[in-house]
């Protein structure tokens, strides 16, 4: 039996923007871009929102990540989790972690702690949360 696991998130109408944004920033691959027009759910959306993403996938890497705009009446704010980015150098979490603390909220300023060379802890402009994490050699 093989099981895999991966990040889906919802956003609130800028699915499209934030993933071109994160392939810029992580190196990704967008594979899919779907929006609900030309689909079977294009009837069970607003008319504004049938150019809004009913199925986004994206390769990282080895790792996927896949995301949709939740309509309205079931966007909700993210909580519960964070989307933990894995790096090998100081200058990779300082890059990633400043970009997306831009427009973002800072929970956890990005320093070294304990068991990291850099840790940080940001929500994004799109409302993603994310853990930035370079690891200190054990």
């Amino acid at each position: 039996m093989t099981v895999t696991t991966n990040p889906y998130l919802f956003f609130d109408g800028n699915c499209e923007e934030a993933f071109n944004f994160y392939a810029k920033l992580f190196g990704g691959k967008i594979n899919a871009m779907m929006p609900h027009e030309g689909t079977p759910a294009e009837g069970g959306v607003p008319p504004e929102w049938k150019k809004k993403i009913i199925h986004a996938c994206m390769s990282i890497g080895d790792q996927m990540l896949m995301a949709s705009d939740a309509p309205p009446a079931h966007s909700q704010k993210p909580q519960g989790f964070s989307v933990h980015v894995g790096v090998d150098s100081t200058a990779e979490a300082e890059r990633i972690y400043s970009a997306l603390e831009k427009g973002g909220k800072v929970n956890m300023p990005l320093a070294e702690t304990f068991w990291a060379e850099r840790f940080g802890m940001v929500v994004d402009r799109f409302g993603t949360p994310w853990m930035i994490n370079y690891p200190k050699k054990m």
